[in-house]
């Protein structure tokens, strides 16, 4: 209906300061519907304030017929002009040319400009709805409109970039105020600032790049995210099958062959595993430099199930190539090994072939020959023993290096137990010295094992320099055990010194509070009560204290409710000592008491 022409703002205004309306009309017929409809549409442009002023209506009916004149005149319940009295209500710098005057106006220009900014409007409007919807259902913790913006895929129905270039250039035209582009140049405003859609556009630009810029954050952190859950998802993918298919083909896998064809057999169904797992560490590769790229420009919060996820990755494919190499580098070994024998065994049958033939006196040259064959047949019998006394040494290395780790662990049992079951002190001093003999008793065994595990690693020191091969574990055995050996002896010391304060608390204790008629005087040695009473404080503050390693960790023997409880049988005999003290000092007291 615009391009229609029915009406238009032309810009100009009355001495009022109030806009004007034009009405062209034509020869044809007008249809007041049509008119209504953009007479509205051009009364919502102007702002509040403008339209207070009122509005100037030119019906310019030269082109048309009287009735039609008269119909839109009556509809609008304007004051009829003729169009020589225009310039008493209107200067003639605000009529168009049409009207005698020297206002320029385009109206297609002004449509074209009008249909951009209508078509920005509607479009930025939709959007910031859309934007705003998918940004408040990514930051609500609501399950329900999480799943709602996760179904529009987090793209609105038209591009931001689009609209935004679209709202840029349409706010540079009119910041320009230029609405068209006539040869003479001239710089021309259809509106007043009060009609000038630049406040509008600002505005509606301002809303859209704020909701873009959160809108590209919850993209980017759902890309991140759907990233970090894909990767996760391709990791335990990796992972399940390593543990579990590909743990199964190697376990099925653990025979060597009883031949070299059968040796084969078994290498080239392990090239076939192999390559089965490649498949799978390629994934691994590729995962781990995707993680690496995360974890370089990663939040915070992602660092950490980041390392998690590699760590775990790569323990499981570390493990997994592991035991593929060990299976190869074993299948490989016993093939040499059944070629050798192979060998060793067609020699053997020519050997056992020349002892069992007669040997028929020919002449001296092939005597000389079948004993220089019988010399060499014996020499690779000499080599198939030493091949086998070297595999013997082998064995015995592996044994005695696995029984030095298993002496490591039996003296840790053994510390384990003297901290945690080697606590009571005894109750008398005969009980203490049945403890402290068991204690040493205790402590030949640790040295028994101690000194056991120290002649397995000297041992598996003598067999790698006649193997001329270096120990699996030997480097990292000895200084474990050296490492217990110290702990328990430390520990062993100090339950020595506390069954010997005991054995020292317990005898001068029951000597005093023995009944000893023929000796009155020992009895009433103060220094003896103050020793008791010095050893028995010495006791119970040593129980307080721990044991403490060489490394700075500390260990208690027992745990609290044992050291409670003897610590309470020690206070209970120095106040018996401390009563027969005060009976010895005041005799009449007890005879009073008796």
């Amino acid at each position: 209906m615009l391009n229609l022409y029915l009406f238009s703002l032309i810009g100009g205004k009355d001495r009022r300061s109030g806009l004007i309306l034009t009405i062209p009309l034509c020869l044809e017929q007008t249809n007041m519907d049509e008119l209504s409809v953009t007479l509205d549409y051009l009364l919502s442009i102007p702002s509040e304030k403008c339209k207070a002023r009122g509005f100037t209506v030119i019906v310019d009916g030269r082109k048309s017929q009287w009735n039609v004149v008269k119909t839109v005149v009556l509809m609008l319940q304007v004051i009829l002009v003729s169009a020589n009295k225009l310039t008493r209500y209107i200067e003639p710098c605000q009529l168009t040319e049409d009207f005698g005057g020297s206002l320029t106006y385009d109206h297609m220009d002004w449509l074209n400009k009008r249909l951009v900014f209508e078509k920005f409007t509607k479009e930025s409007t939709s959007l910031l709805d859309e934007l705003a919807l998918i940004n408040n259902g990514s930051d609500k913790g609501n399950q329900q409109e999480k799943e709602r913006s996760v179904d529009l895929n987090f793209l609105p129905s038209v591009d931001p970039e689009t609209v935004l270039q679209t709202g840029h250039e349409l706010l540079s035209e009119l910041q320009q105020r230029r609405f068209n582009g006539s040869d003479g140049g001239v710089s021309w405003s259809p509106m007043d600032d009060e009609l000038l859609a630049q406040p509008q556009v600002m505005k509606l630009l301002d809303s859209l790049r704020e909701q873009y810029t959160r809108y590209q954050e919850v993209c980017r952190q759902r890309s991140k995210r759907t990233q970090l859950e894909e990767i996760q998802q391709k990791v335990m993918q990796v992972v399940n099958w390593l543990e579990g298919p590909g743990s199964e083909q190697l376990r099925a896998q653990w025979g060597i062959g009883d031949s070299i064809r059968a040796s084969q057999a078994l290498q080239q169904k392990h090239e076939e595993i192999e390559s089965q797992h490649s498949e799978w560490f390629a994934v691994y590769v590729e995962l781990n430099q995707q993680i690496a790229a995360l974890l370089n420009a990663g939040d915070e919060e992602d660092l950490v199930e980041l390392k998690s996820l590699q760590q775990q990755l790569s323990d499981v494919c570390y493990r997994q190539a592991s035991q593929l190499e060990f299976r190869q580098n074993l299948l490989q070994a016993a093939l040499e090994f059944h070629g050798v024998a192979q060998d060793l065994s067609q020699q053997l049958d020519g050997l056992l072939g020349m002892l069992c033939v007669d040997v028929a006196p020919a002449d001296g040259a092939s005597i000389q020959q079948t004993l220089k064959l019988l010399e060499e047949k014996l020499k690779s019998v000499d080599m198939v023993d030493v091949r086998r006394l070297k595999m013997l040494q082998m064995v015995q290395l592996f044994k005695c290096e696995e029984d030095a780790a298993q002496a490591v662990e039996w003296l840790s049992e053994l510390l384990d137990a003297l901290l945690k079951t080697h606590i009571r002190l005894g109750d008398d001093a005969q009980e203490t010295k049945v403890l402290l003999e068991k204690h040493r008793k205790f402590v030949d065994v640790a040295q028994s094992t101690y000194d056991y595990g120290r002649q397995l690693l000297q041992a598996t020191v003598v067999l790698c320099q006649s193997l001329r091969c270096t120990s699996r574990s030997s480097g990292d055995t000895l200084p474990r055990l050296n490492r217990v050996w110290k702990q328990f002896t430390i520990a062993s010391e100090e339950r020595v010194h506390r069954l010997e304060m005991a054995v020292a608390f317990h005898s001068n204790a029951e000597k005093i509070l023995q009944d000893c008629p023929e000796e009155p005087e020992a009895i009433n040695d103060e220094e003896q009560f103050d020793e008791i009473e010095a050893v028995g404080k010495s006791l119970l503050d040593r129980l307080t204290v721990p044991v403490v390693y060489p490394d700075g960790s500390e260990q208690y023997f027992g745990s609290p409710s044992d050291m409670a409880s003897t610590a309470e049988h020690i206070r209970d005999r120095m106040k018996l000592v401390s009563l027969k003290r005060q009976q010895l000092r005041h005799p009449e007291m007890v005879t009073t008491e008796s």
